[in-house]
């Protein structure tokens, strides 16, 4: 097992529950956490750890290549988990040029250090998305890791051109990459701006549900735990070169996931309002997770009746993390 390991973008919702996997499954594993702290970062998902031997925080920007040299040069780690990424479609609509910094010339920068010291391992996480859209009418067609690259949106463009780039320093440089891409995430910590807190937080609240289009649109729904599980697999035996679809099995529509929010909490669906749909929106993900079961027996645990229960739990029990996040 690896003994030393940057996490970048561990302050976030992913990465975040990825270092405390992590930590709390390997007692002899050291964590660098990489983040800016941007608006989606927050040190408090960190708080068990901060001070610890095991662990420690750093607050640079993936793209500030002299103070990733610098880390590199203290730490030497062995491996690199790369989360970091601006990750909001609707924002990347708005202001697409942050994305393109950070998602592609961000990789760039972490994968020359990692040339540059000698890491063993770096990889990159990624996302369904670089897939486009499937139709809604054919549910027996799903994405595969041979699946072509259509982009729907500012922020899938850079994911895909950061894939694009990890596979090429893997065959000009002979880099040892592994890419995950994977379908939506839910569960502890996640911002209130992504779907499902949303819908939560604003129930808890007496809040409008705002549902995009008719909310037809279908989601592939992966709990974060089952996600950290998968990339730790490839971690330890993945095939370099090689990516890895991971999916939950749980493909639902937008407005349904919405309605069962409602039941759970016994708020009312009239709370439920329908906006203007999102520029480009994809009608549906699915994804084909065969690969990965195949190779590493990798293969969901949580259901999403069980996940969906444990996460509203946590929202209810964590008041104030996420109305910090809010105020914002």
């Amino acid at each position: 097992m690896w003994k030393k390991m940057v996490v970048t973008g561990g302050a976030g919702f992913i990465g975040g529950n990825f270092i405390r996997y992590m930590l709390d499954k390997y007692p002899d594993c050291r964590i660098i956490c990489v983040d800016c702290l941007t608006y989606a970062g927050n040190l408090s998902t960190l708080s068990d750890f901060l001070g610890r031997d095991r662990f420690r925080f750093c607050k640079i920007n993936i793209c500030d290549r002299a103070k990733i040299d610098q880390m590199f040069e203290e730490e030497r780690p062995e491996v690199v988990v790369h989360f970091a990424a601006e990750s909001h479609v609707d924002r990347s609509i708005e202001d697409p040029e942050i994305f393109l910094d950070t998602n592609i010339k961000g990789t760039a920068v972490m994968m020359d250090a990692c040339r540059k010291y000698g890491v063993r391992h770096f990889h990159q996480v990624s996302t369904d998305e670089v897939y486009g859209d499937l139709p809604l009418d054919q549910p027996d067609i799903l994405f595969t890791e041979d699946s072509p690259l259509r982009t729907s949106s500012p922020y899938s463009s850079s994911k895909a051109g950061a894939d694009l780039l990890v596979l090429s320093y893997y065959r000009t440089y002979n880099l040892p990459v592994t890419i995950s891409r994977c379908s939506n995430n839910y569960g502890p910590f996640q911002l209130p701006e992504k779907l499902i807190p949303l819908m939560i937080t604003n129930a808890l609240a007496g809040r409008p549900l705002p549902v995009y289009g008719d909310g037809r649109n279908v989601r592939d729904w992966l709990y974060v735990e089952d996600h950290c599980r998968a990339i730790d697999l490839i971690l330890q035996a993945g095939s370099v070169g090689e990516i890895y679809n991971i999916g939950g099995h749980c493909e639902m529509q937008n407005i349904e996931l919405v309605r069962l929010i409602c039941r759970e909490l016994g708020q009312s669906e009239g709370l439920i309002i329908h906006v203007e749909d999102r520029k480009g929106h994809d009608l549906r993900y699915g994804i084909d997770a065969s690969k990965i079961n195949k190779e590493l027996g990798w293969q969901p645990e949580v259901c999403f009746e069980n996940g969906i229960r444990k996460t509203i739990r946590w929202y209810l029990e964590n008041r104030a993390w996420w109305d910090e996040q809010i105020s914002k």
